[in-house]
C-alpha cells in the first residue's frame, strides 16, 4: 500500500510538470491562457507591478519569440545541408532571451538564480527589458509595435533604425501590437476575476 502512494505521488509530480510546461490550448484568449495555467497571471501582474510593462504586452511578446514554449530555440544550422554546425544564436526559452542579454538581466537585477525556460523569470525579463526600452529609447511601456521591435533588434539597433530595411520585421511588430490589443480587450473581461481569486475555484 504505501509503494502504491509513493507511485501515485511521482505519477502526480510527473502529471503535474508536463502539464505546467506544455503551452496553452488557446493561444488566442489571455482569459484562457490564465484560467489553464492558473500562476502565470500572479507573475505577470508582479512583473507589471514591478516593471510598468502591461501583462498583454508580455504575453504577446512571449507569442511571437517561442509560442509559449518553455524550451523554445532558434533553428540548428547545417553546412553542406548535412553536418550540424550550431544554432543560429543562443535565444532560448519562453522570450527566446540571448546569453549576454539575460546576463545583463541577472546581473541588473541580482537575480542570480533566473532560468529562462522559468514562466516567472521570462516575464520578469520581459518587464526589465521593456523598462530599459523605456528608459533609454523613451519608448512607452504601452507600445507593444516599438517595444517589440527594440526587443528584437537590440537597443543600439533600434537607435540605428535597422528595422527600416527588414520590411518583414515591421510587419512582426504589427502583428505583436494587434495581437497585445486583443490581449488587453481581453483581459478586461476577467481581470475582476483573476484578482479575486475564485476563477481558479
Amino acid at each position: 500500500m504505501a509503494r502504491l502512494k509513493v507511485l501515485l505521488v511521482l505519477f502526480s509530480m510527473v502529471l503535474l510538470a508536463a502539464c505546467s510546461s506544455t503551452p496553452p490550448k488557446n493561444m488566442d484568449d489571455i482569459c484562457d491562457i490564465f484560467e489553464e495555467k492558473d500562476d502565470w497571471y500572479d507573475d505577470s501582474k508582479d512583473s507589471f507591478e514591478k516593471w510598468g510593462v502591461p501583462i498583454q504586452v508580455q504575453l504577446a511578446i512571449i507569442h511571437q519569440e517561442s509560442r509559449f514554449q518553455y524550451d523554445a530555440e532558434t533553428e540548428m544550422q547545417y553546412f553542406l545541408w548535412i553536418i550540424p554546425i550550431g544554432r543560429q544564436s543562443s535565444a532560448y526559452g519562453y522570450a527566446q532571451a540571448k546569453d549576454d542579454t539575460w546576463d545583463w538581466y541577472m546581473k541588473s537585477t541580482k537575480n542570480w538564480g533566473a532560468d529562462r525556460d522559468d514562466f516567472d523569470d521570462a516575464v520578469d525579463f520581459i518587464g526589465w527589458y521593456g523598462k530599459q526600452s523605456y528608459d533609454m529609447l523613451k519608448i512607452s511601456k504601452w507600445d507593444a509595435k516599438n517595444q517589440y521591435l527594440a526587443y528584437h533588434e537590440g537597443h543600439g539597433g533600434y537607435k540605428r533604425k535597422t528595422y527600416n530595411s527588414k520590411p518583414w520585421l515591421i510587419k512582426v511588430a504589427q502583428k505583436v501590437d494587434k495581437r497585445a490589443r486583443r490581449y488587453g480587450a481581453q483581459l478586461k473581461g476577467c481581470e475582476d476575476k483573476l484578482n479575486s481569486g475564485w476563477w481558479f475555484w
